[in-house]
């Protein structure tokens, strides 16, 4: 305790603000007296032990009243369900789309306290943004310890390229984890040339003199919401994606009192939704629900765009994160290992508010660009790399509790407007639990509710999967249910104590092993089960399942589009649906990921690069495209690809077939012509792409016709089917 106490009045002299650290301290010697209240509050608390089905959650919300009633389903507005249900408030959340379907799953994934901030916080002898960070790095570690399954601490490395950076980044990586008090993940260090690039053999070895280690958190935050979402649920929220609200509610005296609203699978009928509390918690949309209220209210939300890519896992080491703290044009750069994968990110920059954000090419340029000032010159960042790129709107928002200044708001916003809207807006994902509970104190006194737990209940309080997980679980599931190792700990660390439910719905694969578990994709490990479950979850869409239960179309677009087919038929077992609905599901889907995950933008880019091949090339990009042509039409129909497919043993469905012409038919006219083709191959040799699944099938066929010739004895020429 000395020891400690020591180091927390070196940082106060430090900082010039003893006091600030000196209540960190206060908070530590407390946090043990407070959770062990909490626990005792939360045994009072009602749990319902199964998920109410959605149409028991609509039936809910057509015939019953609400004490707080919540407006968005991102993490934000599901935080504030959890702590309005674990208070004992009957409690009621919607969403217009899917949970988390907006910036909440689209977010870098960190689970952080912010670096720069506490950069700007010392240096300025800033004590708000000190305190922004201290709360932060609290709610990092309470949220570490919450969801286990779904985060984990991370390091995270910044290369240094001058000496005289290395006091500078080590005194404030190590006052980042001062700040942390016991709350640290792991104390941050040093590493010479030799270590930092034994670690991160990727990196630029020119001019490196060292690197500083530290540890932040990392999350599945798409999974993260929807926890928080079934959360909500299992302590008797009700909760509704889907449905849209059209229209706040206001009694005699002008108060808001409830919203209409309408389920937007349904037969577009709307209803009412009383409530004594309505919470506007819809991020980028919350000035579209304050006017609801007031059509005249000043807007407070300035848009700002954030672009990932995802490019493959040999672009960065299992274990260990980068971060460049100054780009060219002074930007922060992640470059993050995520689910095997690799994530790129952010950029910042102005936007229009959408319901559809789509990254740009110039974007995506400008990361791949960045990657490439710290990657040794070994390492060719390829533009067809990207696997998936997404764009994800962060609203900043000014204070309209602060009318004389326009400056944007650090963190978040709590505001009651006169009418009694609660709105909550800004800050991160890290923060959503403070914000949540913010949220729900001002709610309670504004319009005078009557909780039986008077504060919040949530510090602690594990989420949806994560009570009795164990870093071992998924041997249990492989030795009771004959899962492969790989989809065993996929499932573990993806729905927790919950993956035994899971396991029991996968399908036998008629094997001597795995037993149970058929893949959705051969180079992942999502399985049928997890799309039988996603519909317990509450996914009523394809894209609920590919972009927010499963995580493949954020992890690589092409993979999720060849999934597509056997995840709707399976939904449509589940589901009900017809031939039409399945159809119209794929087609969604589709055009979800080509807009939205960054599939015609690569298709773009790959369009514009001039045709690069040698004569040789050309003449056996030729010779292999008259193989699959046998009618010498000059151009390849979807017949002739179904029929080469079955030449070489393979049945495809017709959706596959079509999907197989779009990625390469570039004028859309419904066939393949010599120069697209050519076009593709080129686009393959400069690395614009990496993939095209007409290209292997021609290739495939060459190779098929070669060993029928030497079965046969007769020679490619002679049996006619190349022509000049």
């Amino acid at each position: 305790m000395a020891s400690r106490l020591r180091k927390l009045a070196y940082g106060g002299a430090l900082l010039g603000t003893t006091g600030v650290l000196g209540s960190w301290l206060w908070d530590d010697l407390n946090s043990k007296k407070k959770l062990v209240l909490m626990e005792t509050n939360l045994a009072k608390v009602k749990t319902t032990r199964h998920l109410p089905t959605r149409a028991e959650q609509l039936d809910s919300l057509k015939k019953e009243s609400f004490d707080v009633l919540i407006i968005g389903g991102g993490a934000t507005g599901a935080g504030c369900a959890v702590d309005a249900a674990t208070r004992g408030l009957k409690t009621a959340m919607v969403e217009a789309d899917d949970f988390g379907s907006g910036t909440s799953s689209r977010s870098t994934k960190l689970i952080h306290g912010g670096v720069r901030y506490l950069q700007k916080a010392i240096m300025q002898l800033d004590v708000d943004q000190y305190n922004m960070v201290k709360e932060a790095l609290y709610e990092r570690a309470n949220l570490l310890a919450v969801a286990p399954h779904l985060s984990h601490p991370l390091p995270i490395m910044l290369p240094v390229y001058t000496w005289w950076q290395i006091p500078y980044f080590w005194f404030g990586i190590k006052m980042y984890d001062l700040v942390a008090g016991s709350k640290c993940v792991k104390s941050s260090y040093y590493l010479s040339k030799k270590d930092a690039l034994e670690l991160f053999p990727m990196l630029k070895k020119d001019k490196l003199c060292g690197a500083i280690v530290y540890y932040d958190g990392q999350q599945n935050d798409a999974r993260m919401n929807l926890a928080l979402a079934l959360t909500a649920t299992r302590y008797g929220a009700t909760v509704a994606n889907h449905v849209r609200v059209t229209s706040l509610l206001k009694d005699a005296n002008g108060k808001v009192c409830g919203a209409k609203m309408r389920d937007e699978m349904g037969d577009g009928k709307e209803w009412e939704v009383k409530a004594k509390c309505v919470i506007n918690a819809t991020g980028p949309f919350t000035d579209s629900i304050r006017k609801m209220d007031d059509p005249q209210v000043k807007e407070i939300c300035a848009p700002s765009s954030g672009v990932h890519i995802v490019l493959p896992g040999y672009y960065s080491p299992d274990q260990m994160g980068l971060l460049d703290p100054a780009t060219s044009d002074g930007r922060v750069i992640f470059f993050l290992p995520w689910e095997k994968q690799t994530i790129a990110g952010t950029t910042d920059a102005p936007c229009e508010i959408t319901h559809h954000p789509a990254p740009s090419e110039d974007e995506i340029q400008f990361i791949l660009d960045e990657v490439k000032h710290y990657l040794s010159p070994d390492v060719e960042v390829r533009r067809g790399d990207v696997l998936s790129a997404w764009s994800g709107i962060r609203p900043l928002v000014s204070d309209p509790n602060k009318p004389d200044t326009q400056s944007l708001a650090r963190n978040h916003i709590v505001h009651v407007s006169k009418n009694g809207l609660v709105t909550i807006a800004g800050g991160k994902w890290t923060t959503y639990r403070s914000m949540a509970y913010e949220t729900i104190d001002a709610a309670v006194k504004a319009l005078n509710l009557n909780p039986p737990m008077e504060n919040t209940q949530t510090d602690g309080l594990y989420l949806e999967g994560g009570k009795g997980w164990s870093p071992t679980m998924y041997i249990r599931l492989v030795q009771d249910f004959g899962l492969e190792c790989e989809v065993a700990q996929h499932l573990a660390n993806t729905y927790g104590d919950r993956a035994f439910a899971v396991a029991r719905l996968a399908a036998m694969t008629g094997q001597r092993w795995p037993i149970i578990g058929k893949r959705l994709h051969p180079e992942f490990p999502y399985i049928d089960a997890e799309v039988r479950y996603a519909v317990k979850e509450y996914a009523c869409t394809a894209i609920d399942v590919i972009a927010r239960r499963l995580r493949l179309a954020f992890l690589n677009v092409q993979a999720a589009q060849e999934a597509l087919p056997t995840i709707v038929d399976l939904m449509g077992e589940e589901l009900g649906w017809n031939a039409n609905e399945k159809k119209a599901q794929f087609e969604m889907a589709l055009k979800f990921l080509q807009l939205e995950m960054g599939q015609n933008v690569n298709r773009a880019s790959r369009d514009k690069i001039p045709i690069n091949l040698s004569k040789n090339e050309v003449q056996m990009y030729i010779k292999r495209f008259n193989l699959i042509d046998k009618d010498k039409k000059g151009y390849v129909s979807i017949n002739d690809i179904r029929n080469s497919l079955k030449r070489t043993g393979e049945e495809v469905s017709g959706e596959q077939l079509h999907e197989i012409l779009r990625e390469i038919d570039t004028n859309m006219n419904g066939q393949v012509e010599l120069d697209e083709y050519l076009q593709m191959m080129s686009a393959i040799k400069s690395g614009a792409v990496t993939y095209s699944r007409f290209a292997t099938i021609a290739e495939i066929e060459e190779e098929h016709l070669e060993r029928e010739r030497l079965k046969k004895g007769i020679s490619v020429d002679r049996s006619g089917a190349e022509r000049a």
